[in-house]
């Protein structure tokens, strides 16, 4: 299976007609751009970073009427592709640079059961199957109407407690405090047509697809891309505590295709609205799984999960973005029966929704893609010699 990376394919459902920015190679570095019918422009002399362009006033009308042409976008799509890319072209990276990379977990009913059922199973998919029909026996399979930290969510706590039942995971997906976590560092993430990766010794994991909320450093909300929170189930399943190997790993977080800002073309309802959809079709196996994340029974709204990361308890000065969990947990048996689903090395990923467009990846372990070497260091050195920090405006 080839990766074709078109505008057709990678654009929001209404093409240009938004706030589309992003960042893409080029010979000489790093740049962000603004993404519009004419083409590709380079913001970089006005916003060397996108926390710079998102700490401007109006970033909107910045990316719409500045900078100077790089290109069509097709081709730069076109070499985007791990299998076609070509060092000598220009390419999409990962719209985010210095931001914070952070996560909220276990935000919808489904998939908080899902972690209550791999903390049971202690990271054995081979028990998840029996272990999830008691769990659903014990409490339901609905808690979506259940609100976190209201009243009737600490009388089921009170419950679950005298059962025996309660778990961490119902802690934070019921609780008053909403789980955020650190999910990668700054500069970590991959983008579109790029590899993410899996360890060699996790044997049960899986995709996750995620709104990503942007968030510059006033705490303010400016747009939306799209997220793969890749997840090892085992390690996380065999102790909350193994979070960070379950979630950090090399090539293990997907960002893109672009950022959407918030405009008169897009605003927070519509992201409160919106269902992203999730395919997965096996190279080695030809097994297909499809999957969707309504961002309508998320339990926390946007705006409390980004109050909860940022705050006078934490700062965050060169912004962060947050992905906002998703109701995707996949049961289905690729292998064995009652073993569920795990990727394989070769899967290809398109996670998109109508208003943010597609983000596509392939599947490979850790320490096949390619190696992260380009940090925070190196992107301040190479902009530096570029005369691009002195040079920046606002």
């Amino acid at each position: 299976m080839d990766v074709a990376l078109t505008a057709k394919a990678t654009l929001p459902a209404d093409g240009l007609r938004g706030t589309l920015v992003g960042r893409v190679e080029l010979s000489v570095g790093p740049a962000v751009v603004a993404v519009r019918e004419e083409g590709v422009f380079d913001l970089s002399v006005i916003a060397p970073t996108m926390t710079d362009l998102l700490d401007l006033e109006d970033p909107v009308a910045i990316a719409k009427s500045e900078g100077s042409f790089i290109g069509a976008l097709e081709p730069i799509l076109a070499n985007t592709a791990h299998e076609t890319f070509d060092p000598q072209k220009p390419r999409l990276l990962a719209p985010i640079d210095l931001q914070a990379i952070k996560a909220s977990g276990v935000t919808f009913a489904k998939s908080m059961l899902e972690r209550v059922i791999e903390e049971q199973a202690r990271g054995d998919a081979a028990k998840a199957d029996t272990i999830r029909k008691t769990i659903v026996d014990l409490i339901g399979s609905d808690l979506s109407q259940i609100v976190p930290g209201s009243e009737a969510a600490m009388r089921l706590k009170a419950h679950l407690l005298d059962q025996g039942a309660w778990s961490q995971y119902l802690e934070v997906g019921i609780g008053p405090d909403a789980e955020i976590f650190t999910k990668a560092p700054p500069m970590a993430a991959v983008g579109t047509g790029a590899l993410i990766g899996i360890r060699r010794d996790s044997t049960w994991n899986n995709p996750e697809p995620e709104l990503v909320v942007v968030v510059n450093a006033r705490g303010e909300i400016k747009g939306a891309t799209l997220g793969n929170d890749v997840n090892l189930r085992d390690f996380e399943g065999r102790s909350a505590l193994l979070l960070g190997k379950s979630k950090d790993n090399n090539a293990s977080t997907a960002v893109g295709p672009f950022i959407r800002l918030l405009d008169d073309t897009l605003s927070l309802d519509q992201l409160r609205n919106t269902t992203i959809t999730l395919r997965v079709e096996g190279e080695q196996d030809g097994f297909a799984l499809d999957g969707t994340n309504s961002m309508r029974e998320i339990s926390r709204d946007l705006t409390d999960l980004v109050g909860q990361t940022c705050s006078a308890n934490h700062q965050y000065p060169d912004g962060f973005v947050l992905f906002a969990g998703t109701m995707f947990a996949p049961i289905e048996d690729r292998d064995r029966p009652g073993e569920g689903f795990t990727h394989k090395s070769g899967d290809l990923v398109r996670i998109a929704c109508p208003e943010l467009g597609q983000l596509t990846n392939r599947v490979a372990f850790c320490d096949e893609a390619p190696a992260w070497t380009f940090g925070t260091s190196a992107l301040m050195k190479n902009l530096a010699g570029r005369g691009l920090l002195s040079a920046a405006k606002g």
